[in-house]
C-alpha cells in the first residue's frame, strides 16, 4: 500500500503498526472491538450497537446490527445510557 501511496498522491497510506505510538485508550477501543468479535464468530451475539465520537467530541455517530425483533429494545438500552452519560457529566 505504501508504494500505491507513493505512485498516486491521491491515496493516503496507513501508517505502518510499527510506527504507531501506542496509546491506552486506542488500545482500549481495540480490545473491545476484539473481544465482541471473538464473541460474534462463536455464535454467542446476535445484536450490536456501537456508538463512536470523534476525537475532538464534534462528530457522533451510532450504528447498528441486530435481529429485527431486537431493535425496539435496542433503542430503549441506547437511550438509557446515553441518560447515564449525561447525568455522569454533571
Amino acid at each position: 500500500m505504501g508504494e500505491l501511496a507513493a505512485d498516486n498522491p491521491t491515496i493516503a497510506a496507513f501508517p505502518r503498526a510499527a510506527d504507531a505510538q501506542a496509546d491506552e485508550s486506542v488500545a482500549s477501543i481495540i480490545e473491545v472491538l476484539q473481544d465482541h468479535l471473538r464473541l460474534a464468530r462463536d455464535g454467542r451475539l446476535r445484536s450490536i450497537a456501537i456508538v463512536t465520537v470523534s476525537a475532538d467530541g464534534a462528530a457522533i455517530g451510532t450504528q447498528w446490527s441486530c435481529s429485527h425483533g431486537d431493535i425496539a429494545n435496542l433503542i430503549g438500552k441506547l437511550t438509557v445510557l446515553t441518560h447515564d452519560m449525561m447525568a455522569a457529566r454533571t
